[in-house]
C-alpha cells in the first residue's frame, strides 16, 4: 500500500508536463529575484559610489579648511612680526606692552613667545600662566632650527610641550632686519584643546557615525573624536588602518583634491592639507547606507511569491491539457542516447509541432554518434596545441579570458581554473592617463586588417608584474563575438637590458652624471632653439687640488671624491637642469631658463659646496676646490664648440685668480660682435 503512492508521485513528478511547470515556476521565480537583486544591486553601487564621491569631498573641503586656517595662523605672525623692531626686542617692559597690544594674536594661540636666534626666550605669554621668560630648550628643537636655516614659517611636527608636557604643534616666523633674523616668533596649539582643529573631527548633523581623523604624513594622529589617540598612530585606529597602510603602498600621495581608499566595511577617502603637509582622513561605515537594500529585498522576496503561486497553478494546468501529445514523445526520447534502440526506430507519427520535434529529436540521434567523435578529436587536437605552445595562449570573449595554455598560466602565476572567466582587465596594467587604451589600439590595428602588436605589463595575483609583449588577432573580423586570440611572451629581461644600455649610452659610469654625448646634443638643442631658449647659461667646473688628492689616496679614494663632487654639484641645481662630466675632474651644468646673475649665484654656491668635503681617508688640510667659468647663451652663439670655449675660458680665469673663485665671460661669437 505504502510502494503504490510513492509510485504515483514518481510517475506525476517525473512527467514532463510537471517537469516543465516546476521549470517555468522556478525560472519565474528566480527571475524576479535575480532582476529585483539586480536592480537593488545596481541602486546600492550607485548609492555607494555617490557616497564615496560625497565622502571624497568631504575630505578635500576639510582639508582646504584646514589649509585656510594655517595660512590665516601663519599670516597673522608675520604681520605681528612685522611691526616688532629691535629696540622693542632689547626693551622688556615695551616688549610686554607689544604683546599686550596684540589681544587677536593672542586670541589665536594658546602660547606666544619671542626668542633670538640664540634661543633666548624674551617674553613668553601663556593664557592661563601669563608672561613669563623661562628657558625653553629650543636650539634643540627642528623647527626652530628649520626656521633659521630657512629664513621661513615653519610648522613644527607634533610634539610634547616642553612646560606642560601636552601635545603641541608650534607655528614660527622669523622677524627681519638688514642684518638678518634677529628674532622669532613662535605660536603653540595644544592638540589636546583643539584650538586650531576645533570643529572639524566632531561629529556633525546627520554624521554620527563618520569619522574624521588628521594626522601628518607618517600618520601620527594629530586630532581624533578620541583625544586618547591623539600623538598615537593611525596604523591602531580600526576603521582606518587599512586604508592608511593601502595609502602608504601607494607612495603617500598627499593630494588635496583627496583619494579614495579600500577599508573593510567602511567609505574612506583622505586629502592633503597644503602647507604643514598633514592629512585629512574620513570614513563612514558602508551598512548604513545598504541596511534599506537588506529589508527591500526580503520585502521583494515575499512579493515574488504572492505572485509566483497563482500563476504556477495556471501553468501547470495549461501544460497539463496543452502536452498530452508528449507522453509518447518523452518515452521515446527517454532512450535516445542509452543505446538500447536504433536512432530512427521508435519515434512516434505524429503532425505538427510533435511530428517536427519528432524527425528533430530522430536526426539529432543519427548525427550524435558523429558530432561527438569530431568533437572528441578537435578537442584533444586543441588540448594539444595549448599544452606543448612555448608561448602564452588565450582565447578573450567579452572582456574575459574563455581558453589559455599551460604556458599563459604559468606566466601569470595562476591556476587555469581561477583564470578561466577572469576580466582582462584585473591582469593587464591599466595604461597611464593620457595613453591610448587597449581596446582601442586594438581596434584601430583590426580594422586595417592587421594584428596588434605592442608591449604591456601584466600583474600576477600576487601583486608582481612583468612586461611582455601581446600580438592579439580576432577569430574573425566580420564576427567579433567570437572573441580573439592573444599571445603573451615575457620580455622583461629584454626591456631592462634595453633600458640598462640607454642609460650607460647617456651617463657617466663613475659619478651617475650625464656623459658629455649627452651634454652636447642637450647644448646644442639650445644653441638650435635661439633666441627662444634664452636665458640659459653654461657652468664650467674645473676641480682644484685634486692631483695631490688622486697622489695622496690612491685612484680608489680619487674615485670617491669625484662621486662627492658629483652629488655637491646636483645638490646645488634644480631638477630641469643638466649636471654633465666631461672627463677627469671637469664637471659642466646647462641651465635653463636661468639668468646670467643667478647662474653665477648657483656656481658660487657649487664652490661652498665642494669646499665643504672631507674625506676621512685623507689629511684633514687636504680638501678640493672648485674654480668656475659661467657663459650665458647669446643670440650670437655658433656652435656648442664656442659656447664650451667661452666657459672654459671664465674657468681659467678663475684658476689664473687665485682658485676657489668664479668668473663670468660670454660667448667668443658675442665678444667678436662687439
Amino acid at each position: 500500500m505504502i510502494g503504490r503512492p510513492r509510485g504515483r508521485l514518481e510517475r506525476v513528478f517525473g512527467s514532463l508536463k510537471v517537469r516543465l511547470t516546476l521549470g517555468g515556476i522556478v525560472a519565474l521565480a528566480l527571475g524576479i529575484a535575480l532582476s529585483t537583486s539586480v536592480l537593488l544591486g545596481i541602486a546600492e553601487r550607485d548609492l555607494l559610489a555617490a557616497q564615496q564621491r560625497r565622502e571624497l569631498g568631504e575630505s578635500a573641503r576639510t582639508a582646504a579648511l584646514l589649509s585656510r586656517s594655517v595660512v590665516q595662523l601663519q599670516r597673522a605672525l608675520l604681520s605681528v612680526a612685522e611691526s616688532l623692531d629691535e629696540a622693542t626686542l632689547d626693551d622688556p617692559a615695551a616688549l610686554a606692552r607689544f604683546m599686550d597690544s596684540k589681544p587677536i594674536l593672542r586670541g589665536l594661540f594658546t602660547v606666544l613667545y619671542i626668542a633670538r636666534p640664540d634661543g633666548e626666550v624674551r617674553i613668553l605669554v601663556d593664557a592661563e600662566n601669563g608672561v613669563s621668560r623661562p628657558p625653553l630648550p629650543l636650539t634643540q628643537r627642528n623647527y626652530f632650527r628649520r626656521t633659521l636655516a630657512e629664513g621661513r614659517a615653519i610648522v613644527s611636527e607634533p610634539l610634547n610641550g616642553p612646560l606642560s608636557g601636552e601635545p603641541i604643534v608650534v607655528f614660527t616666523q622669523p622677524a627681519r632686519n638688514a642684518s638678518g633674523i634677529y628674532a622669532v616668533f613662535g605660536g603653540v596649539l595644544r592638540l589636546s584643546s583643539r584650538d586650531l582643529l576645533d570643529g572639524l573631527v566632531d561629529p556633525q548633523a546627520g554624521d554620527d557615525n563618520a569619522l574624521l581623523v588628521v594626522t601628518t604624513l607618517d600618520g601620527r594622529v594629530l586630532a581624533h573624536p578620541d583625544r586618547r589617540r591623539i600623538m598615537g598612530s593611525l596604523t591602531d585606529e580600526p576603521r582606518l588602518g587599512q586604508a592608511f597602510r593601502a595609502w602608504t603602498a601607494e607612495h603617500s600621495p598627499a593630494e588635496p583634491a583627496g583619494v579614495a581608499l579600500p577599508q573593510p566595511g567602511e567609505i574612506a577617502s583622505a586629502a592633503g592639507v597644503a602647507g604643514p603637509d598633514w592629512m585629512v582622513w574620513r570614513t563612514r561605515p558602508q551598512s548604513e547606507l545598504t541596511a534599506p537594500f537588506a529589508t527591500a529585498r526580503a520585502q521583494s522576496l515575499r512579493w515574488a511569491g504572492l505572485i509566483v503561486a497563482p500563476l504556477a497553478l495556471g501553468l501547470l494546468a495549461l501544460l497539463w491539457w496543452g502536452l498530452r501529445p508528449l507522453r509518447l514523445l518523452e518515452r521515446r526520447a527517454q532512450h535516445l542516447f542509452d543505446g538500447s534502440m536504433g536512432a530512427a526506430d521508435g519515434w512516434p507519427r505524429a503532425g505538427g509541432e510533435i511530428g517536427q520535434l519528432g524527425n528533430v529529436l530522430r536526426r539529432v540521434g543519427i548525427q550524435r554518434a558523429e558530432l561527438e567523435r569530431l568533437n572528441s578529436e578537435s578537442i584533444a587536437k586543441l588540448g594539444s596545441v595549448m599544452r606543448a605552445a612555448p608561448v602564452g595562449i588565450a582565447l578573450v570573449r567579452d572582456g574575459r579570458f574563455d581558453l589559455a595554455s599551460d604556458e599563459l598560466c604559468r606566466l601569470l602565476g595562476c591556476a587555469r581554473e581561477d583564470l578561466l572567466g577572469r576580466l582582462t582587465g584585473k591582469v593587464l596594467v591599466p595604461p597611464e592617463p593620457g595613453e591610448t587604451p587597449l581596446a582601442a589600439l586594438e581596434a584601430l590595428a583590426f580594422g586595417a586588417d592587421q594584428a596588434y602588436v605592442g608591449e604591456c605589463q601584466v600583474q600576477r595575483p600576487d601583486g608582481s608584474r612583468f612586461w611582455a609583449r601581446l600580438r592579439s588577432k580576432p577569430v574573425d573580423v566580420a564576427r567579433m563575438e567570437l572573441g580573439t586570440i592573444w599571445i603573451l611572451t615575457d620580455i622583461d629581461q629584454q626591456r631592462r637590458i634595453r633600458a640598462a644600455l640607454e642609460w650607460s649610452a647617456a651617463h657617466d659610469s663613475l659619478t651617475g652624471l650625464a656623459n658629455r654625448q649627452r651634454f652636447e646634443a642637450h647644448a646644442q638643442r639650445l644653441i638650435a632653439g635661439l633666441p627662444a631658449t634664452m636665458p640659459a647659461a653654461m657652468v664650467f667646473i674645473d676641480l682644484d687640488n685634486f692631483k695631490r688628492v688622486n697622489d695622496t689616496g690612491g685612484h680608489l679614494t680619487g674615485d670617491a671624491m669625484l662621486r662627492a663632487a658629483a652629488s655637491a654639484i646636483a645638490s646645488r641645481v634644480r631638477a630641469g637642469d643638466l649636471a654633465a662630466r666631461l672627463g677627469g675632474d671637469e664637471f659642466v651644468l646647462l641651465l635653463e631658463r636661468c639668468r646670467h646673475a643667478d647662474a653665477v649665484r648657483v656656481a658660487e654656491a657649487i664652490v661652498a659646496s665642494i669646499a665643504e668635503i672631507a674625506m676621512p681617508s685623507l689629511p684633514a688640510d687636504l680638501r678640493i676646490g672648485a674654480s668656475i667659468g659661467v657663459a650665458s647663451l647669446t643670440p650670437q652663439t655658433r656652435s656648442v664648440d664656442a659656447w664650451l670655449h667661452a666657459a672654459d675660458e671664465a674657468c681659467y680665469a678663475a684658476k689664473t685668480a687665485g682658485r676657489g673663485v668664479v668668473r663670468a665671460g660670454s660667448a667668443p661669437a658675442e665678444r667678436m660682435s662687439g
